[in-house]
């Protein structure tokens, strides 16, 4: 039988049906019949249904027969067809198709919680050269086959602190790309110290995305954010991200912020955020050791809950009065969006995304950044670790035994490889409690999906 997934939030009754990633918004009737459809008789189901609602036997059984024709169309308790494949993409050949050119290994800022240790990667202050970054985006270029849009990221630690390299290198992608059939969009990842004219006008110019590093609310962000000099940054970020993105008009960029511990309540730096003007928004929950004094705990989750719960009525509310704003982590297309191929293999890391070190070193992605176990090659050899890039083409959403029977499995893709290192010290492991973040983030994305659709149930 086919795995469904039913949960009740903001008054609607929701069925997702796994395997074909279909939607359905039912009344109580339905949602009743469906969650006993699989365990037992029609027999059983009307009579359970008919004394608890005090509805007829004939519509109970309409009802089934509306289940039934559902599950004749493939459309619910439809049959998983995609884990065969999965053997098969762990053999693919890959192209690389995006990069994060860690172009500054330093920091302007000392953040407490800061997983690449205040940018430094636990190896030494470093900036990236011309002629290292030069050669990272030709390696990029012969790397990516026939694929025409390559992503660059611009990373750090804090990369305006190389800006004039930075500038260099787009130009110099933009003198090669037209003969080689390809487009570069870069991204830039700033906490924003360094914002100036010339930044502002250099990012609207040649930045497809800008993503910003603000906490939310002043208290909370500057209890992490602050200088080397352990002086709180909001002050001094925050017009410079406005200037920024008013003068952006309308061009892609999000405002990042990170909660834990101490601020679970984090739609109040949402609203602080959107207070502030920005309407593109994204709150991620720390990565760290549990030990930490800002890890987030157990009792946090219930709270955590809650508040995906809250952001997602807020969202439905500006939207009602016009004034809606994006959260990334609720960003879903349920008419069609990533192929299945994509939704089984994942993020790519280590395979079709590598970082790049200052000094041209490649690792599967930031997070794995100056972990000698990971290191993959550099920009000059190529990928000489196969056996690490192998490793990562398994990490798929079939590849963890707790994954077998996650309702949420397609949606991320068997989740991020780092994080499951991170927790377990195995990418093919699993964190448990961001993956209970996630489903909840996910229940909270369907919903606002159904409400978007006015159905009047």
């Amino acid at each position: 039988m086919g795995l469904i997934h039913s949960f009740k939030q903001n008054g609607y009754n929701i069925v997702l049906d796994v395997a074909s990633g279909s939607v359905h918004a039912v009344d109580e009737v339905a949602y009743d019949v469906i969650n006993a459809y699989e365990n037992s008789s029609r027999e059983d189901i009307v009579h359970y249904i008919t004394e608890k609602h005090g509805v007829s036997e004939q519509d109970v059984l309409e009802c089934l027969d509306d289940v039934e024709e559902l599950k004749a169309q493939g459309v619910l308790f439809s049959e998983d067809k995609f884990r065969p494949d999965v053997d098969l993409l762990s053999k693919r050949s890959t192209v690389i198709k995006a990069m994060c050119l860690h172009v500054a290994h330093t920091c302007n800022l000392n953040c407490e919680y800061c997983f690449a240790a205040q940018g430094k990667y636990h190896g030494e202050r470093a900036l990236m050269s011309y002629e290292v970054g030069k050669r990272a985006l030709d390696f990029l270029i012969e790397n990516s086959g026939t694929r025409h849009n390559l992503e660059v990221d611009f990373f750090g630690g804090e990369p305006l602190m190389n800006f004039d390299v930075m500038k260099k290198l787009v130009e110099y992608a933009r003198s090669i790309e037209e003969e080689h059939g390809k487009h570069f969009r870069f991204t830039l990842t700033t906490n924003g110290m360094l914002i100036d004219d010339d930044v502002i006008d250099f990012a609207n110019r040649e930045m497809d995305n800008v993503v910003l590093s603000l906490d939310g609310r002043k208290e909370v962000n500057d209890r992490f954010r602050n200088t080397i000099g352990g002086q709180g940054s909001f002050d001094v970020i925050v017009p410079k991200f406005q200037k920024l993105v008013k003068a952006r008009g309308g061009k892609n960029y999000y405002m990042r912020g990170t909660f834990t511990h101490f601020n679970p309540d984090f739609t109040e730096d949402i609203q602080t955020m959107l207070d502030l003007g920005f309407d593109e928004l994204s709150m991620e929950p720390v990565v760290c050791p549990p030990t930490d004094k800002y890890a987030l705990t157990e009792e946090d989750k219930q709270v955590l809950y809650g508040q995906y719960e809250k952001l997602a009525n807020m969202m439905i509310a500006r939207r009602k009065e016009g004034k809606p704003f994006t959260f990334y982590h609720y960003m879903l297309n349920l008419d069609g969006g990533p192929c299945i191929y994509k939704r089984i293999s994942g993020c790519g890391s280590g395979t079709e995304y590598l970082a790049v070190t200052p000094t041209g070193e490649l690792y599967p992605c930031h997070q794995f950044v100056g972990n000698k176990d990971y290191l993959m090659g550099d920009v000059w050899k190529g990928v000489v670790r196969d056996d690490i890039r192998d490793k990562f083409k398994r990490c798929n959403a079939y590849s963890r035994k707790e994954c077998t029977d996650c309702w949420a499995r397609l949606y991320c893709s068997g989740g991020c490889a780092a994080n499951a290192y991170n927790a377990t010290g195995d990418v093919n492991g699993t964190y448990a409690y961001g993956c209970d973040l996630f489903k909840k983030r996910i229940e909270c994305a369907i919903m606002l999906k159904i409400d978007e659709a006015g159905l009047d149930l």
